[in-house]
């Protein structure tokens, strides 16, 4: 688990100002259009949102596995994702400046900034030891093959031979 010291004063006033332009933002663009025409954009948006997202999604999800595969850390394909996984909820948002966020962080050549900007802030975090990472084992002892397992110990619980 990676423990980030993220301050709950820094992100409550993004929590309570982007929601208030966001409102501002809609309510101008209904007075300039119509009502009808901006609820048609948030759910247009909201649509295509979620199917760049969702296609996105799996392109990442795929280049995660390739990575693995071939023996790499899949660093930036794990940045990649977090970036598809934030823009498609800010996609979900209603919102004007969260779609153009939201876009912006699903679409590939638009991500790759956001990526490597996030990847130079971790990689600057761990430097400062600002970042702690932690693991633990699952609980479960490794077994080596050289313990031996006493027949005592084994109980059948249905055994299909003696019917």
């Amino acid at each position: 688990m990676i423990k980030l010291k993220l301050s709950f004063s820094r992100l409550l006033p993004i929590f309570i100002i982007v929601p208030f332009v966001e409102l501002f933002i809609l309510l101008r663009l209904a007075d300039m259009t119509s009502p009808l025409t901006t609820f048609a954009i948030i759910i247009v948006t909201g649509v295509l949102g979620a199917y760049f997202a969702k296609q996105q999604g799996r392109l990442v999800i795929d280049a995660i596995s390739r990575d693995i595969n071939s023996g790499k850390a899949p660093a930036k394909s794990l940045v990649d994702g977090l970036c598809v996984l934030i823009g498609g909820i800010l996609l979900l948002t209603p919102g004007i400046l969260t779609d153009i966020v939201g876009f912006a962080l699903v679409f590939p050549l638009t991500r790759f900034f956001f990526a490597q900007f996030i990847l130079a802030k971790l990689s600057a975090m761990v430097k400062a030891g600002t970042v702690n990472v932690y693991t633990s084992n699952s609980g479960f002892s490794q077994f080596d093959g050289t313990e031996s397992v006493d027949d005592d110990d084994i109980v059948v619980i249905d055994d299909e031979s003696e019917k």
